[in-house]
């Protein structure tokens, strides 16, 4: 009995040890549903929240301090990050032209690393159409060709040239247009396009074709832009008859030895 009295201490320490490693193993298995935060979600916070700060710098005093739109500029709330990145990443926004005015494409105003964290906390303001995964392949270009001509050649041209879209507006050329970019302008509707709800597959036909456009040979000589060939044919008749006009000319006239013209 003495000696089971002894050990007791000891048995109670070897469990109390055995308990404290359990605890502390179960603590480090724990996963987020046990309060951890996983890396990705605090990364994304922080993304957020650099974005944040960074829209109340530049963005704010246009769409507002919380994105609700101003009389200087739309509601970003809701827009999604498509919307976003597309704007940020082609340089119209910010946006410093006349009120009103369609904006151009211009060099962004923000690094890829601002773009992203804009893009993040805009994206959180509202739920909205997410960036696309835009894949491009040779073996769409022959249908990215009919998709585009049935839903982008009546405002942008038949080679992605740009065109008038009535009311002063403008559908711009895509020869510096991305795949990404190409599928964020067809999920958001960006400007005076309407929003194109077409299956990944025919949006990735599209930047395929779109992509083709931008470094298609030009076997025939001089593309003269790439306007299409009609206003290349009258280009062509305007050029051939004026030239043959000229020469018809000199030949129809007289001329001395000396070169110099008779009266």
């Amino acid at each position: 009995m003495a000696v089971m009295r002894s050990l007791r201490p000891l048995a109670l320490a070897v469990v109390s040890v055995a308990v404290s490693t359990a605890a502390i193993a179960g603590l480090a298995a724990a996963g987020p549903d046990q309060g951890q935060v996983p890396p990705t979600s605090r990364s994304a916070d922080s993304s957020t929240a650099a974005g944040r700060a960074l829209y109340e710098v530049s963005c704010a005093t246009c769409h507002g301090p919380e994105g609700g739109g101003t009389s200087n500029g739309p509601t970003l709330i809701g827009v999604g990050a498509a919307a976003a990145d597309f704007q940020l990443s082609t340089g119209r926004m910010p946006y410093a032209g006349a009120r009103g005015a369609q904006a151009q494409r211009k060099p962004p105003a923000f690094d890829q690393e601002q773009i992203d964290a804009l893009v993040a906390y805009v994206a959180s303001l509202g739920s909205g159409p997410p960036i696309p995964q835009v894949n491009t392949s040779d073996g769409l270009i022959p249908r990215g060709q009919q998709v585009f001509i049935d839903n982008c050649a009546p405002c942008h041209g038949a080679t992605a040239n740009g065109g008038a879209v009535g009311g002063g507006a403008l559908a711009p050329p895509l020869d510096q247009a991305t795949p990404r970019q190409i599928g964020e302008a067809l999920a958001s509707g960006p400007g005076q396009m309407p929003v194109f709800h077409l299956p990944e597959q025919d949006v990735n036909a599209v930047a395929s074709y779109v992509q083709y456009l931008q470094t298609a040979p030009q076997p025939g000589g001089l593309s003269i832009g790439g306007i299409g060939p009609v206003p290349e044919g009258f280009v062509a008749w305007v050029l051939g008859l004026g030239l043959l006009i000229v020469v018809i000319y000199l030949i129809g006239r007289e001329w001395d030895r000396s070169g110099e013209q008779q009266s």
